[in-house]
């Protein structure tokens, strides 16, 4: 459970971060948990797997592909522990094959919607976003990016080093810029945390000012986003929890104690309504944000419990 719980921390602290990176860690972490287990009955086993994988959940709560990546990895028909392991492994192996083949899916898909000239914006660091952007680049194309600094964490900074380091050609703006910016811009492309049944996307806090700003610039907006980030739970009416995280992100805490009148408030994430959107690129294809409802349904077969 040790090393269970050092993903745990991992992932609550953000060293592990990124919906796709904490998913694949989060189904790894259990599949090597559930292979210490193989002295227990069935019934033993199967509560350690629950206690784990509510420790894992509970890390970060707005981030859908995490529960999704946890579901998926722990079901199992088995009566008894060693078929039990087997099955969690395996679904592990698939769920991160799965994964990784889906970054390259999207990477093609997404491309086709990127033209020669286009100057893209993007906001934190999504890598099937990025796997977007990067395959344009790779078809030849002669295109630019805009990424935001997406304080107060900064993943902006890794975006425009991966970006650079890659030889595409890559501003750095600071967020509030994003308005100002976008008359220069073509299109948005983003990366999700979680996407609800009626197509709104949950995503780095400052994603809806980007969405906002690109329907009053009449600029299409691009999501590229996993199946596994689509939230079942929507369907039964469950909004997704949006994180607020510590203070200490935003202002020393120092300074904070000779303000005895102001607190802080850090969301890490934000709502864009599905009709800011034009389009979401899964490795399932490209739909519409109405499209979400087929995408839970289709693509997750996860049961839900009501």
């Amino acid at each position: 459970m040790d090393d269970l719980q050092n993903i745990a921390e991992k992932i609550c602290t953000m060293e592990i971060r990124g919906a796709g990176r904490i998913a694949v860690a989060a189904s790894a972490a259990l599949r090597d948990y559930a292979r210490t287990l193989s002295s227990l009955n069935i019934d033993e086993f199967n509560a350690k797997i629950e206690k784990a994988s509510k420790t894992l959940v509970d890390t970060r709560p707005t981030a859908v592909s995490l529960p999704n990546a946890v579901t998926l990895t722990k079901r199992h028909s088995a009566t008894n522990v060693y078929d039990a392991i087997d099955e969690i492994v395996k679904n592990s192996e698939s769920f991160i094959k799965n994964a990784e083949e889906a970054l390259d899916k999207i990477g093609r898909i997404g491309a086709q919607r990127i033209h020669d000239g286009d100057v893209i914006m993007t906001h934190c660091n999504s890598h099937a976003a990025l796997s977007i952007i990067k395959t344009a680049f790779d078809q030849g194309k002669d295109i630019s990016v805009v990424a935001t600094e997406s304080r107060p964490r900064r993943q902006g900074f890794i975006t425009i080093r991966e970006l650079n380091d890659y030889g595409i050609p890559t501003t750095l703006i600071v967020d509030s810029a994003v308005r100002l910016t976008m008359k220069k811009v073509d299109l948005v492309v983003v990366g999700a945390d979680s996407i609800s049944v009626n197509g709104a996307l949950i995503n780095k806090i400052g994603t809806s000012q980007l969405a906002l700003a690109a329907q009053e610039a009449r600029k299409n907006v691009i999501v590229a986003a996993e199946t596994y980030k689509f939230s079942p739970r929507t369907l039964l009416g469950e909004i997704v929890e949006i994180e607020d995280r510590a203070s200490e992100e935003v202002i020393d805490p120092e300074i904070l104690t000779e303000l005895p009148n102001v607190k802080v408030s850090n969301p890490a994430f934000d709502v864009t309504p599905a009709e800011y959107i034009d389009l979401m690129v899964t490795e399932a294809g490209a739909f519409p944000p109405a499209m979400a409802y087929m995408i839970i349904k289709e693509y997750l077969g996860i049961e839900l419990e009501i």
